[in-house]
C-alpha cells in the first residue's frame, strides 16, 4: 500500500516541504544573530540612545576600534557613545577607590583644626581666669591683648603668615604699660598723667628693659616650636587633597579611551555582552591609561612619610597641647617677675621715658598676686627696697596665694590630640602606596576572570599572552595595548608640586626623621606616671599627697566647671579634655604644716637679703 501512496505526492508538494524547511532555518540564524542581548546591555548601562544599537548585526561597517571580521552589532555612533560611557566608569571607578582616601584626609584636616582651636580656646580661657582672679586690676585692659594673641595663634595654625615669636613678643609689649602703671607702681595713675605717649615709650622699650625676664622669650620659643608642626600638618594635609582632587579629575589620553573600549566593549559587538577581560590584559590597559598618576607615587610615598613624622613632632609627647596649656604658667611666671623686680624696672623707666613716679613700690607685693613657685625661685634686686612689711602681712597675703603647677594631658582621654593622631596614622597606612596599587584595584574583583576564558581584546582566549609590563611611564615603552606619548602635563605639575612641598617641609624640619616611632608612643602614657583622669573621680589624699597629688587646671576656675569652695555647676561651650595640675591643691599646702614652715622661712631669708 505504501507503494500506491507514494507516486500520488505530485512535485508541487516537494516544493512546499523544502520551502517550509528553509524557512525555519533561515528563522533560528536569525534569531542567532541578533542584536537584542547588545541593545539592553547598551540601556542598562546608559550608554547613550538606544537607537544607535540596530536590531541585526551589519555586515559592511567601517568601525574605527572595533575592528573584527563577520557581523557585527556595532556602529560608527555606537563607538562614540562607548568612548564617552567609559570615560565616565573609569572616572567614577577611580572616585570610588580614592573617596575614602580623601575622606580620610579632609575629615582628619577638619578635625585636627578643630582640636586646635578647642586647645586654644581652653588655654585663653585658662589665662583669663588667672587675670580674672589673681590680677583683677589688669584684667579688663588686658582682655582684648589676650584675644589678640589667641587670635593671631589660630590664624597661625590655619596656615596664615603670622609669626608666632613676633605675636607672643607683641602681645607682652602691649602688657607692660599696664603691669607698669597698675602691678608694678599702682598709683602712678592717680599722681601722674600716663599718656599714650608714655605708653608707646613703654611698648617699645619693653624688650631692652626686659621686664618679664626670660619668660616672654621661653613661651615663644616653646609655643613657635610646637605649633610649627601643628600647621605644616594642615598645610600637608591641604596639598594631600589638591592631588586627590587632580587625579579624580585627570583627563585620559585618546589612546587610552580607545583602549578602554577595545577593552570593555568591543566585545559586545560580536554579541558577548557577559563576557570579562582577562587580568593581564586589564593591567595593561590601566598601566597605560594611569601611567602619569603612578608617577606620583614615590611623592606620594614621601609625603605620607612626612605626615606620619609630623604626627609624631605635635601629638608624640603632647608638645602641643603643653605649650598652649602652659601659656598660663609663662604669663604668671613673668608677672610675678615683673612685680619682684619692680624698684629697678621703675628705674630704669624714669631713665628713659623720663617719668617721674615719687616713690616706687617694689617687693614684698601688696596684694595676692603672687605665686609660690615664683617667690621661692626668683632673685632678689640688687636696688634699694621699700620698708619693711610686718610678717602678719605676708602671712595675710599668703592666705590667697594660688599655686601654679605645670599642666599635662591625661593619658587616658580617648578625645585627646594624641587618640586623634593615632586614628589619622592608623588610617594612612592603608595609603602609601595608592597610586602604585590604583591599577590592580581597578582590574580586581568582577570586572575581570582569571579562568580559562576571557577577552583579551581581540578574541575569546583560554589565557593572555601578552607581555605584562610595571607602573610608571617608563615601562609602558613596552605595553602592547596603550600607547604613551607623553606625560599627563597635569599630573606632572601635582607631582613637582607635592615634590616642592616635601622638601621644603623637610628644611622646615631638619629633625623629623629623628622622632621615635608611633609603636614606641602608642600605650598612651606618659613616662614615669601612673595618674588616673580626672573624670575617673581619683585625687591623692593622705600619704600620696607627699609624692604627687593632682588638682584641677586652676583654683580659681576648674576645668570641671565647680568653683573652688563648692560644688555648683558652672557651664561650659566646650567638653575641656582631661587635663591635670601637677602638685599638690592649695588646700593641701596649708594641710601640711611644715610645708607652711618652709615656705615662710624661704620667704624671711628672701627678705633679709634686701
Amino acid at each position: 500500500m505504501s507503494r500506491g501512496i507514494c507516486p500520488r505526492v505530485t512535485s508541487c508538494g516537494l516544493f512546499w516541504i523544502l520551502s517550509v524547511v528553509i524557512f525555519a532555518v533561515n528563522l533560528i540564524d536569525v534569531d542567532a544573530y541578533s542584536c537584542h542581548e547588545v541593545r539592553t546591555a547598551f540601556q542598562l548601562r546608559q550608554v547613550g540612545p538606544l537607537h544607535r544599537v540596530p536590531e541585526t548585526p551589519g555586515t559592511d561597517v567601517d568601525l574605527l576600534v572595533c575592528k573584527h571580521q563577520g557581523p557585527s552589532c556595532c556602529t560608527r555612533k555606537m563607538e562614540e557613545s562607548y568612548q564617552f560611557a567609559v570615560k565616565r566608569e573609569t572616572l567614577h571607578n577611580i572616585h570610588s577607590y580614592s573617596y575614602e582616601l580623601e575622606h580620610i584626609l579632609s575629615g582628619h584636616s577638619d578635625a585636627f583644626q578643630d582640636m586646635f582651636q578647642y586647645l586654644l580656646s581652653f588655654s585663653q580661657g585658662h589665662l583669663s581666669s588667672l587675670l580674672e582672679g589673681t590680677y583683677s586690676s589688669l584684667s579688663r585692659n588686658t582682655l582684648p591683648h589676650v584675644n589678640q594673641l589667641f587670635s593671631s595663634l589660630s590664624l597661625y595654625l590655619r596656615g596664615a603668615n603670622v609669626s608666632v615669636e613676633a605675636t607672643v613678643h607683641q602681645f607682652f609689649n602691649n602688657l607692660f604699660p599696664l603691669v607698669y602703671t597698675r602691678l608694678i607702681n599702682p598709683g602712678i595713675e592717680g599722681s601722674v598723667m600716663v599718656g599714650s605717649e608714655m605708653a608707646d615709650c613703654l611698648r617699645m622699650i619693653r624688650q631692652d628693659v626686659n621686664p618679664f625676664g626670660p619668660h616672654a622669650a621661653t613661651m615663644a620659643e616653646e609655643l613657635a616650636g610646637a605649633m610649627g608642626a601643628g600647621r605644616q600638618l594642615g598645610l600637608a594635609l591641604e596639598e594631600g587633597l589638591e592631588v586627590m582632587n587632580a587625579t579624580e579629575h585627570l583627563s585620559l589620553s585618546r589612546e587610552c579611551v580607545k583602549g578602554l573600549v577595545k577593552m570593555v566593549y568591543c566585545s559586545h559587538c560580536r554579541g558577548l555582552t557577559l563576557i570579562k577581560p582577562c587580568v593581564g590584559y586589564c593591567l595593561n590597559v590601566m598601566r597605560g591609561c594611569l601611567a602619569s598618576v603612578s608617577e606620583l607615587d614615590q611623592s606620594w610615598r614621601r609625603y605620607t612619610n612626612l605626615l606620619e613624622q609630623l604626627t609624631h613632632a605635635m601629638a608624640g609627647h603632647h608638645s602641643l597641647e603643653l605649650a598652649l596649656l602652659g601659656v598660663r604658667g609663662h604669663v604668671a611666671e613673668a608677672l610675678v617677675y615683673a612685680k619682684l623686680h619692680g624698684p629697678l624696672i621703675t628705674a630704669t623707666v624714669e631713665k628713659v621715658c623720663g617719668l617721674s613716679t615719687g616713690k616706687p613700690t617694689g617687693m614684698p607685693p601688696t596684694s595676692p598676686e603672687v605665686t609660690t613657685s615664683a617667690v621661692t625661685s626668683s632673685t632678689p634686686l640688687p636696688s634699694a627696697a621699700p620698708s619693711k612689711p610686718v610678717p602678719e602681712q605676708w602671712l595675710e597675703q599668703l592666705a590667697h596665694l594660688r599655686s601654679s603647677f605645670p599642666l599635662k594631658p591625661s593619658k587616658n582621654n580617648k578625645h585627646s590630640l594624641r587618640a586623634l593622631s593615632r586614628e589619622f596614622l592608623m588610617y594612612l597606612q592603608r595609603y602609601k602606596s595608592f597610586f602604585a596599587a590604583l591599577p590592580e584595584m581597578l582590574c580586581e574583583g568582577e570586572n575581570v576572570v582569571d579562568d580559562s576564558t576571557c577577552w583579551s581584546g581581540d578574541d575569546v582566549v583560554e589565557s593572555y599572552t601578552g607581555r605584562v609590563v610595571g607602573n610608571g611611564l617608563h615601562a609602558q615603552r613596552q605595553n602592547p595595548e596603550v600607547k604613551v606619548r607623553s606625560p599627563n602635563p597635569t599630573l606632572a605639575e601635582v607631582k613637582e608640586r607635592l615634590e616642592r612641598f616635601n622638601q621644603e617641609t623637610q628644611e622646615k624640619f631638619p629633625k623629623l626623621g629623628q622622632m621615635e616611632p608611633w609603636d614606641e608612643l602608642g600605650s598612651g602614657e606618659v613616662e614615669g606616671s601612673t595618674d588616673c583622669d580626672d573624670e575617673d573621680g581619683c585625687q591623692a589624699s593622705g600619704d600620696d599627697q607627699d609624692k604627687t597629688s593632682h588638682t584641677d587646671v586652676s583654683s580659681e576656675r576648674k576645668s570641671n566647671g565647680r568653683q573652688p569652695g563648692g560644688d555648683s555647676p558652672r557651664e561650659s561651650p566646650v567638653k575641656p579634655p582631661s587635663v591635670r595640675v601637677i602638685g599638690g591643691s592649695p588646700s593641701a599646702i596649708w594641710a601640711r604644716p611644715w610645708s607652711l614652715v618652709l615656705l615662710l622661712v624661704a620667704l624671711c631669708f628672701q627678705w633679709t637679703l634686701f
